[in-house]
């Protein structure tokens, strides 16, 4: 087994023979150390600070790289095993040359005995994968942290319609919690089972959701614009995605339905209490990072202070920024951070409002609201590893 040090901290492993530690690579023996109370799997650092052993099934994606960027960086998570079935057996830095001389594992097989050793496993895989593994780790004990959308929607039929296959785990939809922190905190502290939302509808539903809970707007009426980075289509070839396709260009597409269409639709109807009138239309803009969505909505009380709204809705959530009055936010403001920035407007002369809504794809809108929930499933604070500031220029 191969170890490093990452600052100060040595890692420890409790020998499965007669659970006591083993600093790696010195083969010293020392005193017994006791498992957390409250998560029996997870183990303890020599100074009593609890660790979790993590599992990512399909790191080799952008979504699987931000995943181990930001896990590295937690001081409370220890990364187990990193899955490819393809490349098993390539060092992890070796695709990924932004992480040489911070991680020293080789990718692995999705195997379950090995999954099975981890406190908490993250799939980022394509949808459908997720399907097979996940109740059988939830079975022995294992968290499960999903990014794809294999649990979001909650009617099996819904989502085999949308995602062009049978849902292969049914079962677990009752299980599983829809991991928007801002919506479900609660909820998300006691799951085993967390569906990350996907980019899209983070962007939209907390564009929306301090007003379809105040009954502010005309639920029957939304309308949202929402522009998105090439990273958004994965790490994968494909014609659209070419350099020569994209620079100099913008495009819409999906105008006749986008798969996050009817997971905006469930968080939105459930939120209001019924069912709302929406039209979602993404669009390609030429950058890697970040979401832009202009939602366009009908008030019911143009004598409300909307921006108050906004500001008291949002005031104690660690990962929201309200800009004021007259703000615009901007996609590289929130470059490789987990915060959503916002800001209302009223244009002249149309009746209407408008919220602005920017996250980075890849954290808020993935793998950082997947450590969000991480962090609340475990106990931890909610902001741990994740405090980085923006990139920029």
């Amino acid at each position: 087994m191969r170890w490093f040090r990452r600052g100060w901290a040595v890692w420890f492993e409790l020998a499965r023979t007669d659970h006591t530690p083993r600093v790696f690579g010195t083969g010293a023996r020392m005193s017994p150390l006791p498992t957390n109370r409250y998560h029996p799997r997870v183990r303890v650092r020599i100074n009593g600070t609890m660790m979790i052993g993590i599992g990512i099934v399909g790191a080799t994606g952008y979504t699987g790289v931000e995943l181990l960027r930001l896990l590295l960086a937690h001081p409370r998570a220890e990364i187990k095993a990193v899955t490819s079935r393809g490349d098993a057996g390539t060092p992890v830095a070796r695709m990924f040359p932004s992480l040489r001389g911070v991680l020293d594992l080789d990718f692995v097989a999705p195997e379950l005995e090995a999954l099975s050793e981890c406190d908490v496993v993250f799939f980022a895989t394509p949808h459908g994968v997720a399907h097979a593994l996940a109740g059988p780790l939830l079975e022995r004990g294992v968290r499960v942290i999903d990014l794809s959308a294999d649990f979001r929607i909650r009617d099996p039929e819904v989502w085999a319609h949308w995602y062009g296959q049978a849902h292969g785990a049914p079962q677990w939809l009752g299980e599983a919690v829809y991991g928007l922190p801002e919506l479900n905190r609660e909820r998300i502290r006691v799951a085993r089972l967390l569906a990350v939302p996907g980019c899209y509808p983070t962007a939209v539903t907390l564009g929306v959701l301090p007003l379809l809970q105040a009954r502010a707007i005309d639920p029957s009426d939304i309308v949202a614009d929402a522009k998105s980075g090439v990273s958004g289509a994965g790490r994968k070839a494909q014609i659209g995605g070419l350099f020569a396709e994209v620079a100099e260009n913008f495009r819409a597409y999906a105008s006749t339905g986008h798969r996050h269409y009817p997971e905006i639709r469930q968080t939105l109807d459930s939120v209001a209490e019924e069912p709302v009138g929406l039209v979602f239309q993404p669009h390609l803009v030429p950058m890697i990072r970040g979401i832009h969505a202009t939602i366009y909505l009908r008030p019911l009380d143009t004598g409300l202070d909307f921006q108050a709204v906004f500001e008291d809705f949002y005031r104690q959530e660690p990962f929201v920024d309200v800009m004021p009055s007259g703000g615009h936010p901007e996609t590289a403001s929130v470059r490789g951070t987990n915060l959503c920035r916002i800001a209302v407007a009223r244009p002249v002369d149309s009746g209407r409002l408008m919220v602005m809504s920017v996250i980075d794809n890849l954290v808020k809108g993935a793998s950082g609201q997947a450590v969000q929930g991480m962090n609340l499933m475990f106990g931890f604070p909610e902001t741990l590893g994740l405090e980085p500031i923006a990139v920029f220029p």
